[in-house]
């Protein structure tokens, strides 16, 4: 499986990706492409060599028109990637980034999501930044991407309403349960698109994974840094462990006597939508010999807050446990089988370069089963027997399954103010 981590020794901000991409060897030619099928214009994509602390990387400049630049929200930028002709997954992880950018600034100003425009995720170098970020990783054959932890800087920034302390509100709304860290570098290392990129993209935070390396790219910020090159690296290769996901997770636990058993149902719903990966409960003996329910969560570390705001609105509990724990998952991803009732999407599994798992997927047997009337249990059956898995070498197999895509994060704004505008445009 190849494999990207992202050295952010000096931060990350979204035209330091794109270098550090295009000195991996993503060409200029095809970004421009890709960037050409959306409905956007007024700007112009170029890219140069600097040096940096003595070290040589890519720099990417997006020059806008000196036209104002209209400010857009989330509907805007939907209407803009979603009508483009870019792939269904450039589509889908880009605006996985804009949502983390808009629901970071809804919490900032504590508006609704759907009121937030923001100058920062509306401009067009914004879009650029984002859709060619993931353009240029498609290119890549999307690798698994792991980041380290992120140098924020320090100090204070200039930003659209003022002056405020490093890292932004945003950015450090956006880098909640992320590992991050500061020294006496003093000024902005991470952007929010940055932040937005690496929050989005990243299946794990933490040092360099086993990995044969094959390319190394460094992605120049604008500034000059006395103390260290103002660089972002990037490095290529193929992960040693390719067939299975590794990753933290929290286990979070409380028990229940004294709750309404209709509300469970409800409660597992808002659970999920705030991002939970497990939802379990167990019936167990309590104090005074009460029937009781342990309930058992799974979440991503990034989503503890959201998780534990659900709990405490819509349980009786008064508190909760939760611990890391490691979690192993297999490679694996979404195929097709052709049967006579229709496609039916497959959930294929990987092991050491080996389908080990083919399920066929539920909601599309249950719609066929609606549609023909034909029984479920049938058309399961029939889609797993018409399944033919791909054939190949152990490592392109291996290569073929993905790991698993941590979800992007869906945190729902909190409270309503007045209209706010987020931050403008800041180069690194």
């Amino acid at each position: 499986m190849r494999g990207l981590y992202l050295d952010c020794f000096s931060g990350v901000s979204g035209d330091m990706f794109l270098g550090a991409l295009v000195d991996l060897g993503v060409e200029a030619a095809h970004l421009k492409t890709q960037l050409r099928k959306l409905p956007v214009g007024g700007y112009r994509l170029s890219t140069r060599r600097v040096t940096r602390g003595g070290l040589s990387g890519t720099k990417v400049d997006v020059e806008i028109d000196r036209s104002p630049q209209r400010e857009r929200g989330l509907r805007d930028i939907a209407r803009i990637v979603e009508g483009s002709r870019l792939s269904a997954e450039v589509r889908r992880r880009a605006m996985a980034a804009f949502t983390t950018l808009v629901e970071a600034e809804a919490r900032v100003h504590r508006l609704p999501r759907e009121r937030i425009h923001l100058h920062e995720v509306g401009a067009t170098d914004a879009i650029v930044d984002i859709v060619g970020t993931m353009a240029g990783l498609e290119r890549l054959g999307w690798p698994r991407v792991v980041c380290s932890p992120l140098h924020v800087g320090r100090g204070m920034t200039a930003m659209e309403h003022g002056t405020f302390p490093v890292p932004g509100p945003a950015t450090v709304e956006i880098l909640k349960g992320v590992p991050v860290y500061s020294t006496h570098v003093e000024g902005e290392l991470v952007t929010p698109t940055g932040a937005a990129l690496a929050a989005t993209l990243a299946a794990d935070f933490g040092p360099l994974p086993p990995m044969r390396v094959r390319q190394v790219g460094y992605g120049a910020g604008s500034k000059q840094f006395d103390s260290h090159p103002n660089l972002l690296r990037a490095l290529y290769g193929d992960l040693l462990e390719e067939h299975v996901l590794r990753e933290t997770v929290l286990v979070l636990e409380t028990t229940i006597d004294d709750m309404n058993p209709q509300i469970y149902g409800h409660l597992m719903e808002r659970l999920f939508a705030a991002g939970a990966l497990e939802v379990f409960y167990t019936p167990i003996q309590m104090k005074k010999n009460r029937p009781g329910t342990l309930v058992t969560i799974i979440c991503p570390e990034p989503r503890l807050e959201e998780v534990t705001s659900v709990i405490f609105r819509e349980t009786t509990t008064i508190g909760f446990r939760y611990q890391p724990m490691g979690r192993i998952e297999l490679a694996r991803r979404i195929d097709t089988a052709k049967t006579p009732f229709g496609p039916i999407r497959m959930k294929v599994s990987v092991h050491n370069g080996q389908v080990v798992q083919a399920t066929p997927e539920y909601e599309d047997c249950r719609r066929a089963a609606l549609k023909t009337g034909a029984p479920l249990k049938e058309i399961q059956r029939l889609a797993a027997a018409r399944y033919a898995p791909p054939r190949g070498t152990a490592e392109g197999l291996a290569a073929w399954a993905r790991p698993p895509v941590t979800p992007p994060r869906t945190r729902r704004p909190r409270g309503r103010t007045q209209p706010g505008r987020g931050a403008k445009r800041r180069s690194r």
